[in-house]
């Protein structure tokens, strides 16, 4: 799979503000990488080109963000926290899966059992200081 090497915060942003023009109801982006990886900063560059006005932010606590208002409803997940499948299912996320809109997932790879065959998966990596390796973003 084809990968790209952002050399800043603003070009993950735009990378995922990239993404983000081909996305439609249905899509469900799987987000694995190490912390500090680039993750959530990919994420509001997808929520920005999907025009949402809600700030985004890294669910890892919440574990949801809904975030409506823009052209697709988009819904972010983080797994992080959750040590099982059974866990992963009680916050919906088999609903979130079969959604209206774009759900995006962060830590997927924690369960990748549980996610269905049209997932979009992304790899991010620590290439440098301001370095980041992202994978599966061209497809």
């Amino acid at each position: 799979m084809a990968s790209i090497i952002s050399h800043s915060p603003e070009e993950t942003f735009a990378l995922g503000r990239q993404l983000a023009a081909s996305l439609r109801a249905g899509d469900v982006l799987a987000l694995a990488g190490d912390l500090a990886a680039g993750k959530t900063h990919f994420m509001k560059g997808v929520a920005a080109g999907l025009c949402v006005s809600s700030e985004v932010t890294s669910p890892t606590f919440t574990l949801v963000h809904e975030h409506r208002g823009g052209r697709l409803p988009l819904y972010h997940l983080d797994l992080y926290r959750l040590e099982s499948e059974d866990e992963a299912l009680k916050i919906g996320l088999d609903e979130y899966l079969d959604s209206d809109g774009v759900t995006a997932i962060e830590w997927a790879d924690k369960f990748v059992a549980l996610f269905p065959p049209h997932t979009r998966w992304l790899r991010f990596r620590v290439a440098g200081e301001n370095e980041r390796e992202i994978e599966g973003v061209l497809a």
